[in-house]
Protein backbone atom coordinates (compact mmCIF):
# COMPACT_ATOMS: atom_id res chain seq x y z
CA UNK A 1 0.00 0.00 0.00
CA UNK A 2 2.87 2.37 0.81
CA UNK A 3 4.57 1.78 -2.54
CA UNK A 4 1.26 2.21 -4.39
CA UNK A 5 0.69 5.50 -2.54
CA UNK A 6 4.22 6.64 -3.45
CA UNK A 7 3.75 5.89 -7.15
CA UNK A 8 0.37 7.62 -7.42
CA UNK A 9 1.42 10.64 -5.32
CA UNK A 10 4.74 11.20 -7.08
CA UNK A 11 3.21 10.74 -10.55
CA UNK A 12 0.35 13.15 -9.92
CA UNK A 13 2.68 15.54 -8.09
CA UNK A 14 5.08 15.73 -11.03
CA UNK A 15 2.20 16.48 -13.41
CA UNK A 16 0.71 19.18 -11.17
CA UNK A 17 3.98 20.97 -10.46
CA UNK A 18 5.43 20.65 -13.98
CA UNK A 19 4.91 24.41 -14.64
CA UNK A 20 6.89 25.17 -11.46
CA UNK A 21 9.61 22.79 -12.66
CA UNK A 22 9.96 24.76 -15.88
CA UNK A 23 10.01 28.15 -14.13
CA UNK A 24 12.55 27.04 -11.50
CA UNK A 25 14.77 25.44 -14.15
CA UNK A 26 14.90 28.66 -16.19
CA UNK A 27 15.59 30.71 -13.05
CA UNK A 28 18.51 28.48 -12.06
CA UNK A 29 20.04 28.64 -15.55
CA UNK A 30 19.72 32.43 -15.66
CA UNK A 31 21.10 32.83 -12.14
CA UNK A 32 24.36 30.88 -12.50
CA UNK A 33 26.31 28.53 -14.72
CA UNK A 34 25.83 24.82 -14.30
CA UNK A 35 23.20 22.11 -14.52
CA UNK A 36 19.62 22.53 -13.36
CA UNK A 37 19.83 19.45 -11.15
CA UNK A 38 22.21 18.54 -8.37
CA UNK A 39 22.93 14.81 -8.09
CA UNK A 40 24.57 13.23 -5.08
CA UNK A 41 25.21 9.65 -4.04
CA UNK A 42 23.11 8.57 -1.07
CA UNK A 43 22.50 5.29 0.75
CA UNK A 44 19.08 3.76 0.18
CA UNK A 45 17.07 0.65 0.99
CA UNK A 46 19.28 -2.24 2.18
CA UNK A 47 22.39 -0.14 1.62
CA UNK A 48 21.89 0.28 -2.13
CA UNK A 49 23.50 3.46 -3.44
CA UNK A 50 21.48 5.83 -5.63
CA UNK A 51 21.69 9.37 -6.97
CA UNK A 52 19.38 11.78 -5.19
CA UNK A 53 17.98 14.62 -7.31
CA UNK A 54 17.58 18.20 -6.18
CA UNK A 55 17.40 21.55 -7.91
CA UNK A 56 20.90 22.98 -7.88
CA UNK A 57 21.21 25.68 -5.22
CA UNK A 58 24.98 26.09 -5.17
CA UNK A 59 27.77 26.98 -7.53
CA UNK A 60 29.09 24.14 -9.74
CA UNK A 61 31.39 21.65 -7.93
CA UNK A 62 30.38 23.10 -4.55
CA UNK A 63 31.29 19.87 -2.73
CA UNK A 64 34.90 20.25 -3.84
CA UNK A 65 34.97 23.74 -2.32
CA UNK A 66 33.56 23.08 1.14
CA UNK A 67 31.80 20.70 3.53
CA UNK A 68 29.11 18.16 2.62
CA UNK A 69 26.87 19.86 5.18
CA UNK A 70 25.59 23.36 4.50
CA UNK A 71 26.36 25.94 7.15
CA UNK A 72 24.40 29.17 7.66
CA UNK A 73 24.83 31.74 4.91
CA UNK A 74 27.14 29.50 2.90
CA UNK A 75 28.90 31.57 0.19
CA UNK A 76 28.51 28.66 -2.23
CA UNK A 77 24.71 29.13 -2.29
CA UNK A 78 23.37 31.01 -5.34
CA UNK A 79 20.76 33.78 -5.21
CA UNK A 80 18.02 31.47 -6.49
CA UNK A 81 19.35 28.77 -4.19
CA UNK A 82 18.67 30.82 -1.06
CA UNK A 83 14.97 30.98 -1.87
CA UNK A 84 14.75 27.38 -3.07
CA UNK A 85 16.36 26.11 0.12
CA UNK A 86 14.28 28.24 2.44
CA UNK A 87 11.04 27.22 0.72
CA UNK A 88 12.21 23.58 0.33
CA UNK A 89 11.40 23.78 -3.38
CA UNK A 90 14.86 22.40 -4.12
CA UNK A 91 13.56 19.02 -2.89
CA UNK A 92 10.82 18.71 -5.56
CA UNK A 93 12.90 16.65 -8.05
CA UNK A 94 13.02 13.88 -5.45
CA UNK A 95 9.51 13.00 -6.62
CA UNK A 96 11.37 11.42 -9.56
CA UNK A 97 13.39 9.34 -7.08
CA UNK A 98 10.12 8.26 -5.47
CA UNK A 99 8.51 7.35 -8.79
CA UNK A 100 11.41 5.10 -9.86
CA UNK A 101 11.60 3.43 -6.46
CA UNK A 102 14.76 4.86 -4.90
CA UNK A 103 12.82 6.76 -2.27
CA UNK A 104 9.44 7.06 -0.57
CA UNK A 105 7.40 10.17 0.18
CA UNK A 106 7.90 9.58 3.93
CA UNK A 107 10.89 7.87 5.49
CA UNK A 108 14.31 8.50 7.06
CA UNK A 109 16.27 11.08 5.10
CA UNK A 110 19.02 9.41 3.02
CA UNK A 111 22.59 10.16 4.07
CA UNK A 112 25.79 10.26 2.04
CA UNK A 113 27.88 7.08 2.54
CA UNK A 114 30.49 8.76 4.75
CA UNK A 115 27.88 9.95 7.26
CA UNK A 116 25.87 6.72 7.12
CA UNK A 117 29.03 4.85 8.10
CA UNK A 118 29.16 6.86 11.33
CA UNK A 119 26.18 4.88 12.66
CA UNK A 120 26.81 1.58 14.44
CA UNK A 121 25.91 -1.59 12.54
CA UNK A 122 22.58 -2.18 14.30
CA UNK A 123 21.37 1.41 13.87
CA UNK A 124 22.40 1.42 10.22
CA UNK A 125 20.62 -1.92 9.64
CA UNK A 126 17.37 -0.57 11.11
CA UNK A 127 17.46 2.72 9.20
CA UNK A 128 18.22 1.01 5.88
CA UNK A 129 15.41 -1.54 6.29
CA UNK A 130 12.97 0.95 4.73
CA UNK A 131 13.16 3.24 1.71
CA UNK A 132 14.51 6.69 2.57
CA UNK A 133 12.01 9.52 2.26
CA UNK A 134 11.57 13.09 1.15
CA UNK A 135 10.33 14.02 4.61
CA UNK A 136 10.05 12.66 8.14
CA UNK A 137 9.83 13.90 11.73
CA UNK A 138 13.55 14.67 11.85
CA UNK A 139 13.23 16.87 8.73
CA UNK A 140 10.44 18.82 10.41
CA UNK A 141 12.44 19.31 13.61
CA UNK A 142 15.67 20.25 11.86
CA UNK A 143 14.47 22.73 9.24
CA UNK A 144 17.01 25.18 10.74
CA UNK A 145 19.90 22.70 10.63
CA UNK A 146 22.17 25.01 8.61
CA UNK A 147 21.73 27.79 11.17
CA UNK A 148 22.52 25.40 14.05
CA UNK A 149 25.72 24.27 12.35
CA UNK A 150 26.69 27.86 11.63
CA UNK A 151 27.11 28.43 15.38
CA UNK A 152 29.59 25.57 15.67
CA UNK A 153 33.38 25.85 15.44
CA UNK A 154 33.43 22.38 13.87
CA UNK A 155 30.18 21.90 11.87
CA UNK A 156 31.02 18.41 10.61
CA UNK A 157 31.78 17.10 14.09
CA UNK A 158 28.68 18.80 15.51
CA UNK A 159 26.54 17.17 12.85
CA UNK A 160 27.98 13.71 13.55
CA UNK A 161 28.06 13.85 17.36
CA UNK A 162 25.00 15.97 18.17
CA UNK A 163 22.53 16.05 15.29
CA UNK A 164 22.89 12.55 13.82
CA UNK A 165 22.10 10.73 17.12
CA UNK A 166 18.86 12.72 17.48
CA UNK A 167 17.94 11.99 13.86
CA UNK A 168 18.69 8.31 14.41
CA UNK A 169 16.20 8.18 17.28
CA UNK A 170 13.51 9.63 15.00
CA UNK A 171 14.42 7.18 12.23
CA UNK A 172 14.29 4.14 14.50
CA UNK A 173 10.97 5.25 15.97
CA UNK A 174 9.60 5.63 12.43
CA UNK A 175 10.80 2.20 11.28
CA UNK A 176 9.27 0.52 14.33
CA UNK A 177 5.91 2.30 14.29
CA UNK A 178 5.10 3.70 10.85
CA UNK A 179 1.81 3.11 9.11
CA UNK A 180 -0.28 4.77 6.41
CA UNK A 181 -1.95 7.18 8.80
CA UNK A 182 1.30 8.26 10.46
CA UNK A 183 2.74 8.94 6.99
CA UNK A 184 -0.22 11.15 6.13
CA UNK A 185 0.25 12.99 9.44
CA UNK A 186 3.92 13.63 8.64
CA UNK A 187 3.06 14.90 5.16
CA UNK A 188 0.57 17.43 6.55
CA UNK A 189 2.98 18.46 9.34
CA UNK A 190 5.67 19.05 6.70
CA UNK A 191 3.38 21.20 4.57
CA UNK A 192 2.34 23.18 7.65
CA UNK A 193 5.99 23.79 8.58
CA UNK A 194 6.89 24.94 5.06
CA UNK A 195 3.93 27.31 4.87
CA UNK A 196 4.92 28.85 8.21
Amino acid sequence: MKRFFDIITSFLGLIIISPAFIFISIWILLDSKGNVFFKQERVGLNGKLFKILKFRTMIPDAEKKGLQVTVGDDPRITKSGKFLRKSKLDELPQLINVLIGDMSIVGPRPEVPSFMNEYDDETRKIILSVRPGITDRASIEFTNEAELLDRSDDPKNTYITEIMPIKASYYIEYVNNHNFYSDISIIFATLKKILK
